[in-house]
């Protein structure tokens, strides 16, 4: 595995994979990377010649009062499984690389990003949609996987591929999880064994979701209440929203369908969570 951190680096390595004919895949991260990462190298992998991981923890999309400075960070350990994982290229810019100073130009998503986890995190989605501008324009891969579990995230990201022509095909790869139902997430390592029983209320409420759809349940608000009265029995669990929304513009919805999406979000102490199910895609 080459590593590089200088953009010029990066473009000499992938002006010869054009030259040489080969697909180039990309898996956008920011570290502490666990098998949900892995998993998106494997398939980037099914899909192209060489694959090219991005470790960078881009400080755009943390508000005020949020983990940037504590966000989890092991170069050596991240190095290690992506080259076990068969990465080929790992590129690991420095904040002054990306953003030097006197940039001030950004992505502004549009009114999807307003609701639901940019609610809660103002600015959050256009700082995503930024660093994900510049590395697409750094890496111009042939395809690009994101996973499910930021389900609002690669909601946008999809659009801005569409609305700004990026020549490149976005892949959504599902989320993985620990044999006990919980999402995998870099958060997690700060869950201890208290806190991680209460955070398994999320997958237990997806579970419950997913069963009352199949069961012939259609009414939002009925699936909702579903949902709640399972969260109601982790009380260490505290819910932002409950989201049962369509997956183009993430609006709610009057009826369930194939293809609606529950998203979740809370709080277990000072650690916020995520996650997600697409009704009837199992």
């Amino acid at each position: 595995m080459a590593e590089v951190e200088a953009i010029g680096q990066l473009r000499s390595w992938r002006r010869q994979q054009r030259e040489e004919g080969r697909r180039v895949g990309f898996v956008p991260t920011m570290g502490a990377l666990h098998e949900g990462h892995l998993a998106l190298v494997d398939r980037a992998r099914d899909l192209s010649d060489r694959v090219v991981m991005s470790v960078f923890v881009n400080p755009l999309q943390f508000g005020p009062g949020e983990d940037f400075t504590r966000y989890p960070r092991n170069l050596d350990r991240d190095r290690a499984l992506a080259e076990d994982r068969g990465v080929d290229l790992l590129f690991v810019p420095t904040v002054e690389a990306l953003y030097p100073e006197g940039a001030d130009t950004r992505v502004v998503p549009g009114t999807t990003a307003d609701r639901w986890e940019g609610a809660v995190r103002a600015g959050h989605f256009a700082g995503v949609l930024t660093v994900v501008a510049k590395l697409f324009n750094l890496v111009q891969p042939d395809v690009a996987v994101f996973g499910q579990k930021d389900i609002q995230q690669v909601t946008l990201v999809r659009r801005m591929v569409d609305d700004l022509d990026f020549p490149l095909r976005l892949v959504v790869a599902p989320t993985v999880r620990d044999p006990d139902g919980l999402a995998l997430s870099s958060r997690n390592v700060y869950l201890d064994p208290p806190s991680r029983a209460q955070a398994l209320g999320l997958s237990r409420a997806l579970a419950a979701a997913e069963q009352a759809f199949a069961d012939g349940e259609t009414n939002p608000a009925a699936l909702e209440g579903r949902i709640r009265a399972i969260l109601a029995g982790f009380p260490g669990l505290k819910p932002d929203y409950i989201a049962i929304i369509d997956p183009e513009r993430l609006e709610a919805v009057a009826a369930v369908v194939p293809g609606t999406i529950v998203a979740l979000a809370a709080r277990v102490g000072a650690t916020r969570l995520i996650d997600n199910t697409i009704l009837g895609a199992h």
